[in-house]
């Protein structure tokens, strides 16, 4: 039997009455078994739209200019990276994308901030080459986190926990919003194709993708690769192997690419949004995902070491000294 991309209504769940509710949860359970799911919600687009167009000042600058704000020893959890450095885990070419990244800082003295500093960096943004951007951004961040936070309490209820279970997981984490410039082809090294960025699956627990500049995603259904073409009003969430081992793989992991047109010529900006579990967070199969018929698959690990194994093989750890 084919899987599908269901289109979901994350409103109806939180408004709707006990059949509403049910429906909603089975949809996003369905629709998860390709790591994929559009849901409709209620992010301004005023809100989408400021921060694409502050965004696009910042990548316009000049790549001597955005230089400045690369955040050494942050490993990518905060600042400017530049084109080819990220490569997708097991590929050899590096992507061709520029990226911003940023998150929520918290108090210097949280026991989570001293025990992870590279996963809580003091926050890189370009204020002083484009005034404003750093409550535009922390904006849209926070409205984001807000919704996968509401999201997972769906997904909570179609794995057989409490609905508020990710709750305490997700507090404090070091969730990340990264937006992404995906240049022309035209400029690209000879050999790299038509593709911006290599297949990949996220670490993270889930993945929120707002609506992007122009297609280019994809996403790995039943072995093919379909366009990810979600309705107006919707955002797209992943899954993310972290969920996929709390899962005990009953949730798969999301795999997608994104592909440049062919005539090589047009740009494309994306934000998207990682929401992780606290670093702390020991990511163990939940009782409710192992039966006998799908026995515990995967071992312990904790969400900071997963995360540190996954920067390294796509490029971005950095090591002191």
């Amino acid at each position: 039997m084919t899987s599908s991309i269901r289109d979901v209504d994350l409103l109806a769940f939180e408004r709707g009455g006990e059949d509403a509710r049910a429906a909603v949860v089975d949809g996003v359970r369905r629709s998860l078994q390709t790591g994929f799911v559009y849901a409709r919600c209620d992010l301004p687009e005023d809100l989408l739209d400021s921060a694409y167009g502050m965004l696009a000042r910042f990548f316009q600058l000049e790549a001597s200019i955005k230089q400045h704000f690369v955040a050494p020893g942050a490993s990518g959890q905060t600042g400017y990276t530049g084109l080819l450095v990220e490569t997708a885990a097991g590929n050899a070419q590096a992507d061709w994308k520029e990226m911003l990244n940023w998150s929520v800082p918290i108090a210097a003295h949280h026991p989570l901030r001293r025990h992870y500093p590279t996963l809580y960096p003091e926050q890189m943004l370009p204020e002083e080459v484009v005034p404003g951007i750093t409550a535009v951004l922390g904006a849209f961040h926070q409205a984001v986190a807000d919704l996968q936070g509401r999201f997972l309490r769906i997904i909570a209820l179609g794995l057989g926990v409490a609905e508020h279970f990710f709750d305490e997981m997700t507090a404090d984490a070091p969730t990340l919003t990264r937006a992404i410039r995906y240049p022309p082809m035209a400029a690209a090294p000879a050999g790299a194709g038509h593709l911006w960025a290599a297949a990949h699956g996220d670490i993270n627990l889930i993945t929120a993708l707002p609506r992007a500049t122009a297609a280019g995603l994809q996403v790995l259904v039943d072995g093919i690769w379909v366009d990810a073409l979600p309705p107006q009003g919707h955002v797209i969430i992943n899954t993310g192997l972290m969920l996929e081992r709390l899962s005990n793989g009953l949730i798969p992991a999301g795999w997608h690419r994104v592909v440049a047109p062919p005539e090589a010529s047009q740009e494309r900006y994306s934000v998207v949004q990682f929401c992780h579990p606290r670093p702390w967070t020991v990511l163990s199969p939940l009782a409710s995902c192992c039966t006998a018929d799908n026995p515990q698959r995967y071992s312990a690990i904790t969400a900071a070491a997963a995360l540190e194994e996954v920067l390294y093989q796509i490029n971005l750890l950095e090591v002191a000294g």
